[in-house]
């Protein structure tokens, strides 16, 4: 098993931190960034190896990747996406197709949260599963959030951000657990989505899984602080929350 970040956006509504770095590389605690607390929590729950999707500013990664390896005891790979700044994240994720050969835990870029996430999902194989989504069942719901409608049966039926939260089970906080034996179907799914419309999410290429009978099942986080960090008011809370780790 090894990590994976996508780590390739720009994060504009976070300017002027973004005029020079990846989102993924905003600090958030001292010199702390996002990135450094995914790779924190990978090396914690006994991960050795993390690849990287990278695309924005990625000579950014690139400077900092030895820093990084020595810091957290991993080898890190990090992999090009060419359309960062044109396509969504579905095609960001399909670039690390060969990664999800090997078991991942999927992390976003700009999620701040902690390592009993990665526990969560760790404790919940075992029982067949092919995809675990980590899912916040606790949070009150907005129209921004990427919300997940869940059959205790079936596993996830919806997973959109166009969805009244009432409807909705929960919300997907950007870290997944794929086991390999996944990979190929998922990468088929991402591609369908991403040359359906560039602009969707990878959460999308979950949903065309969904659609072709593929089960996607759920692990809840429990009452954890998280956030996803898109603009300044998200990331006063990200400093909040990981300072407290």
């Amino acid at each position: 098993m090894i990590g994976l970040v996508l780590a390739a956006g720009a994060g504009r509504r976070l300017r002027p931190y973004t005029d020079t770095l990846p989102k993924a590389l905003v600090p958030v605690d001292g010199d702390t960034t996002i990135l450094d607390l995914t790779l924190g929590n990978f090396a914690e729950i006994g991960l050795t190896e993390v690849a990287i999707i990278v695309g924005y500013r990625k000579e950014a990664v690139y400077e900092r990747k030895e820093a990084l390896e020595q810091k957290y005891g991993l080898k890190l790979t990090l992999i090009d996406n060419d359309k960062a700044e044109e396509w969504n994240n579905a095609y960001s994720l399909w670039c690390g197709r060969d990664s999800i050969k090997h078991t991942v835990i999927l992390a976003n870029g700009d999620t701040v949260h902690p390592v009993s996430v990665e526990k969560t999902l760790l404790a919940a194989r075992g029982n067949g599963q092919k995809i675990i989504l980590a899912l916040d069942t606790v949070k009150q719901l907005a129209d921004e959030e990427m919300k997940v409608v869940v059959d205790p049966a079936k596993g996830v039926q919806k997973i959109t951000k166009l969805m009244d939260p009432a409807e909705a089970t929960g919300e997907y906080i950007g870290v997944t657990l794929i086991e390999g034996e996944a990979a190929e179907e998922l990468a088929d799914a991402l591609k369908t989505t991403f040359e359906r419309d560039p602009d969707l999410y990878y959460e999308d290429g979950y949903q065309e899984l969904v659609n072709r009978g593929f089960k996607v099942d759920v692990a809840p986080i429990g009452d954890v602080k998280w956030v996803e960090i898109d603009n300044h008011d998200d990331l006063a809370k990200g400093r909040d929350i990981a300072c407290q780790y």
